[in-house]
């Protein structure tokens, strides 16, 4: 059984850019966030053109000014709203913004990006080995999926499973769907965490960009064990939803992280999707020094 580790446990459309990004595209007046916005609470419009060029706001809102999750009918009728939305928000997010390639190949000290974060990493590999990576990931992206679909497995058997890459993945849900998935990856428990995010990624275009992805998540959960009872009590979980969204906070205002997915390697910034060849083009070097 392969090794994974909980850190930190004491803490409380497609793009040629191969990223999903959650910056600009929410200005242009043909997504619909805005009315989504409008329906929760009075925005002015200043607040609204703050709020719609950052797509991180948007579960934060639904949380502390919408009480998205405290009340059970509200949590899953803000989950199903904002799922409704997912397809069209997720194709436009994937859109390329030229103004992110400029926090290409970045560095962040290795020891700010592996500082304890609001929900303990969980982390493939050894804590020897001598790369680490970081990716930030949304369960809505169609690159994350390829990533872990096509690049992924590669790494495992190559670098985690040989001890040459200790890998992290962390949250960063671009639409509160992607929210909703991780928060449920979670409540699954440390032990089965990774497994549920392969799966949830393996199956993404069975629930994400269906017409009822709510319904459609339970019943792909109902095979793994989860109830139905689980199943919403983890969607009502306040505290669960808050801690997954200040990892996406923190790492957007320390680590500038505006798309998905975006890895650290050795705490140097990479945007986007990495086919196996480019990863082992960015790995080598490394192990090489």
């Amino acid at each position: 059984m392969e090794k994974r580790e909980v850190i930190g446990s004491d803490s409380p459309v497609i793009a040629t850019s191969g990223r999903c990004s959650s910056v600009e595209d929410f200005r242009r007046p043909e997504v619909p966030i805005l009315r989504l916005l409008k329906w929760l609470r009075p925005v002015s419009a200043s607040s609204t053109l703050s709020v719609a060029t950052d797509f991180c706001m948007i579960p934060i809102l639904f949380s502390k000014r919408a009480g998205f999750l405290p009340h059970p009918r509200r949590a899953l009728l803000g989950a199903a709203l904002g799922a409704a939305l997912s397809f069209t928000l997720t194709v436009a997010s994937c859109l390329f913004v030229p103004d992110m390639a400029r926090a290409q190949n970045a560095t962040v000290p290795v020891n700010q990006l592996m500082a304890a974060q609001a929900l303990p990493d969980i982390a493939l590999g050894s804590e020897n080995a001598p790369i680490t990576i970081v990716e930030y990931a949304s369960m809505t992206c169609t690159h994350c999926a390829a990533f872990h679909a096509t690049t992924f497995p590669e790494l495992k058997s190559k670098y985690i499973d040989t001890g040459k890459v200790r890998f992290i993945l962390r949250e960063f849900p671009l639409d509160p769907l992607a929210t909703a998935a991780f928060m449920l990856a979670r409540c699954a428990g440390p032990d089965k965490r990774e497994a549920m995010v392969d799966l949830l990624f393996a199956q993404q275009k069975n629930w994400a960009f269906v017409d009822k992805p709510i319904e459609e998540l339970a019943n792909l959960l109902k095979q793994t064990g989860m109830s139905k009872d689980g199943f919403e009590a983890c969607l009502k979980d306040k505290d669960l939803f808050e801690n997954v969204n200040k990892v996406r906070n923190q790492a957007a205002k320390q680590f500038d992280v505006n798309a998905t997915p975006t890895f650290f390697i050795n705490g140097r910034k990479q945007n986007g999707e990495l086919s196996p060849q480019a990863l082992d083009a960015l790995l080598q070097p490394l192990l090489k020094g």
